[in-house]
């Protein structure tokens, strides 16, 4: 095994102990995105020689004895969305295609601080607006498992690093699934926590916790050990509960996540939540896997939460939250901004005062359904997208199955319920789909069990280990390092 094919939590422990160094694991990573990037196009910015002076400081410090962070010298992918000193900050905008981040947005300080390694940039859509990743600043990501598909978005970049080996973990940010579909699209883990366990305090709408930061990676084990050093004290996001000056969450314990009995969990299951375009052929997938495990819990039903108004309640408060950012840069850039941005900005320009108390009291509504579900069941498995990955040169899904979709976003609906009610939700691969692509699991937990959460997904992880059918599936390195590089590709460039 190639050093950047470890899980973190091991080439963690073979770097404590002397066993591999930072500069071979550096080396390693550089290597493999050398080898397979201009196939996929997931890493868009990067500075090696940074890294790897990062690296030969991180050995120093090991070579020292001194106390090392939770982190400690493993590579760290960015996404684009997020400033790194000295790299691009484009936001996937041509406005900012030129913007250099002067500083570190405090996530990054605070890995950094926690001995993580920045690689570089990885890419998403515009702004983040988008289940595809392309813009036309970097261009489009491919799918690793099939350079024709898409990756998904907006953390697509992240995702697809993860998948090939570039590092053993990345940053994504998530409203209705931009880290969670990703990962299912290409085989990975995504976590998107409960608001105000990760401090987000870049959000211009501070009291909306829509969007939220959280870690990827390849492993339930390796995304805690990252959360663990993205829980911070920040007052600046006024979700962050801070109590003492210390963080309401605490991060010890998702560093080494406890047992969970799976024979005592209550867990209910559904192939769309009741409101959910689900292609058949997930549904079909899905329903095929949760027969090989599902009866190894003490109580499981199929049955969901009640979503009443789920996708106009999501439409309305999602258009909200890009009118309050995007409206004026549309209209000051308004040949500089790509479909998805600009119908978002003018679907909120369309809705009333009454229409968003209309979705702020329907939410509030479905949040209390969630919170009486889940005093009868532990957990919640669904499938995390509504389709398969599709043809990258689709902007987004027009239709699933024959039935037309809403909007861009219409087709993330399996995400966004979750993020509607605040639970803790995350992304576990579970073999491949009937396509034979990457399939992904969303575990939803209780609102604040993220700990808890995390140890139920770690178990059914190891539960299938082994099983072809559900174990995480790999890519094939010899496909990517012999295709040509994805920038030749016909509509590579845009929207």
């Amino acid at each position: 095994m190639n050093a950047c094919d470890l899980s973190a939590v091991e080439a963690r422990r073979l770097m404590a102990s002397k066993q591999l160094s930072a500069m071979e694991l550096t080396e390693s990573c550089i290597e493999r995105t050398v080898a397979v990037n201009p196939a996929v196009n997931a890493l868009v910015a990067q500075s090696f020689d940074a890294m790897r002076n990062a690296a030969h400081k991180a050995q120093l410090a090991i070579d020292n004895g001194e106390m090392l962070g939770t982190l400690h010298g493993l590579p760290l992918c960015v996404k684009d969305m997020v400033d790194v000193t000295g790299l691009p900050t484009t936001f996937g905008s041509r406005i900012y295609a030129d913007n250099i981040a002067k500083d570190d947005d405090p996530m990054v300080a605070q890995l950094r601080n926690e001995g993580a390694v920045i690689m570089g940039k990885t890419n998403n859509p515009e702004w983040s607006a988008g289940g595809n990743t392309r813009n036309a600043v970097y261009g489009a990501t491919a799918n690793p498992f099939d350079l024709t598909r898409s990756a998904a978005g907006s953390s697509g970049g992240s995702a697809v690093a993860l998948a090939c080996g570039m590092a053993p973990l990345a940053t994504g940010s998530d409203t209705g699934g931009s880290l969670r579909s990703p990962a299912a699209f290409c085989g990975v883990v995504g976590f998107r926590p409960t608001p105000g366990v990760v401090p987000g305090h870049s959000r211009p709408l501070g009291w909306s916790p829509m969007s939220l930061n959280g870690p990827m990676a390849r492993t339930v084990d390796d995304v805690a050990l990252m959360l663990s050093a993205m829980i911070r004290p920040d007052r600046r996001d006024p979700w962050v509960p801070v109590i003492d000056d210390q963080p309401a969450y605490h991060p010890a314990p998702f560093r080494q996540l406890p047992a969970y009995d799976l024979c005592s969990a209550r867990v209910a299951y559904t192939t769309d939540f009741g409101f959910a375009m689900t292609e058949q052929l997930i549904a079909n997938s899905f329903n095929d896997k949760v027969k090989r495990f599902g009866h190894v819990f003490g109580q499981w039903d199929s049955t969901h939460p009640n979503c009443l108004h789920a996708d106009e309640t999501f439409a309305i408060l999602r258009a909200l939250s890009f009118s309050g950012l995007h409206r004026e840069l549309l209209q000051l850039h308004p040949d500089q901004v790509g479909p998805n941005v600009r119908d978002n900005v003018h679907e909120g320009d369309k809705y009333s005062a009454l229409d968003v108390v209309r979705a702020l009291t329907n939410q509030t509504m479905l949040y209390r359904h969630w919170q009486d579900f889940f005093e009868q069941y532990d957990f919640l498995l669904a499938p995390t997208t509504t389709i398969s990955p599709r043809d990258w040169h689709e902007l987004y899904p027009t239709a699933i199955d024959g039935k037309p979709t809403q909007s861009y976003y219409h087709w993330l609906s399996m995400a966004y319920a979750s993020t509607l009610a605040g639970h803790p939700s995350i992304t576990l691969p579970a073999g491949r789909d009937h396509h034979g692509l990457p399939f992904g699991l969303q575990i939803i937990g209780r609102r604040g069990s993220d700990l808890k959460t995390l140890a139920f997904a770690r178990e059914l992880e190891t539960l299938f280990m082994g099983d072809s059918e559900l174990e995480r599936p790999r890519v094939s390195l010899d496909y990517l390092t012999t295709a040509k590089p994805l920038s030749q590709a016909e509509g590579f460039m845009g929207f």
